[in-house]
Formats: structure tokens, C-alpha cells, sequence
């Protein structure tokens, strides 16, 4: 079955109108800043859960496979599917779009994580082995350092792509800027309010993007100096 969309082609409906941001820029400031919340939060929770879950895949070979199939599994499952799941123990709100951000970026964090602490060079473990450090203190004072590239890259990535998915959550009313897209839909194909959630998404997307990449050179200075070799 396909249906059309019906919009209006006038100069009436622009792609942007300035008049359309100062009219409502209380309205779109309160979607900017719950959209900019989710995403912080979900991407902190999940790295809070897929960084030990790296590491137990790096100490356990064995777990491993089933860590990443079960991240990769739920990375899969549709979103309408995964808030159908959620809401009737959640209800329908943040704490349901929060749940569901968080299990689609445990993947990208945990495989960049594992493949971090994958390379660390085996010479440098031996090493820390020589020198007394046990396997937690190998891990915290050594293999955590030298991984942090690979696991800030996983965080990049899912901040990212959690920008992006926070507008489905427009689905149980906690969309952030996909409230805006989604209203310009259904306010006949609203031109300037479609593409000011759109642009802002793209904006707060690589605003975030690139205030995680200054803080991994802040993090991680041995590899500038490398580079500059």
C-alpha cells in the first residue's frame, strides 16, 4: 500500500525560516536540551555497563562470543519492537527511551573496548607481570590506559548514533528534537520545523563528537607525541 504525503509547495512553507526559530525558541531550546540529556545519560550508562562487560570478554576468552551476540542481538531488534517490550514495566516515558538508548549502544562500546584491550601488546603484559602487578592492578595501571583509545572510539560511535536514535523516541512522547520532525509531519509537512530538529540533531551530533574527541587527546597525550615523531 503507498500513500502520499500532502505539504505545501508555496514560498509560504521555506525550508527555514528564521521567524519560525524566534517564535519558538522556547519550544525548541526545552526539545534541544532533553534530546542533549538522553543521549549524556544513555551513552554514560551504557559505557558504565559495557566497559566491565569488555573486560570480563578479555579475562574470559569463553565469554567473549556470547557478550557480543547478546549486545549484537539487541542491537538488532527494532525500535517500535524494543518499547513495546519496555513500556509495560517502565510505562511510557524517559525511563523507557533511556532503557532502550542505553542496550543500542552497549554494542558499538563493547566491541570497540574489547578490541582495545586486545591491543595492548603482549610484551607489555609480561612486563607488568615481572614487575608484581596482579590482574586487577595490570588492568587498572596498564591495560585500561593503553585500551582507551579503542573504547573512547566505541564512545564516540555510540554518541553518535544515540543522537540519532533519541528522535524515535517521539513514539512514547520523549524524542527531544524528533518532537520537533515529527510535528512538522503532521502540521502538513511543516518545512522549517522538519529541517531545525534535523539540523540541530546533525549540530548537537558532531558538537558532542568532537568535544569526546578533545577529551581523548586530553587522555591520551602519549599519542600525540607519537605523532608528532
Amino acid at each position: 500500500m503507498s500513500f502520499r504525503l500532502g505539504y505545501r509547495e508555496d514560498p509560504a512553507n521555506p525550508w527555514f525560516s528564521w521567524q519560525y526559530v524566534r517564535d519558538n525558541s522556547d519550544t525548541i531550546l526545552a526539545a534541544l536540551r532533553e534530546h542533549a540529556l538522553l543521549t549524556g545519560r544513555a551513552v554514560l550508562i551504557a559505557a558504565l555497563v559495557a566497559v566491565p562487560l569488555a573486560v570480563a570478554g578479555y579475562w574470559f576468552r569463553s565469554l567473549t562470543g556470547p557478550i557480543l551476540a547478546l549486545s549484537g542481538v539487541l542491537y538488532t531488534v527494532p525500535s517500535l519492537a524494543l518499547f513495546a517490550f519496555i513500556a509495560p514495566y517502565f510505562g511510557v516515558g524517559a525511563t523507557t527511551v533511556l532503557i532502550a538508548l542505553v542496550l543500542y549502544a552497549l554494542l558499538l562500546i563493547v566491541r570497540n573496548a574489547l578490541a582495545g584491550f586486545h591491543q595492548v601488546p603482549p610484551e607489555v603484559r609480561e612486563a607488568a607481570e615481572g614487575m608484581g602487578y596482579g590482574r586487577l592492578g595490570r588492568l587498572l595501571r596498564i591495560e585500561l590506559p593503553l585500551a582507551l583509545p579503542g573504547i573512547l572510539t566505541g564512545i564516540r560511535l555510540a554518541t553518535v548514533s544515540t543522537v540519532a536514535l533519541v528522535t524515535v523516541g517521539v513514539l512514547v512522547g520523549h524524542g527531544g528534537l524528533g518532537q520537533l520532525i515529527f510535528a512538522g509531519f503532521q502540521n502538513n509537512f511543516y518545512k522549517a520545523e522538519i529541517l531545525t530538529g534535523t539540523l540541530l540533531c546533525v549540530g548537537l551530533a558532531l558538537v558532542l563528537d568532537l568535544l569526546l574527541a578533545g577529551t581523548g587527546r586530553l587522555l591520551t597525550p602519549w599519542l600525540a607525541r607519537r605523532g608528532a615523531r
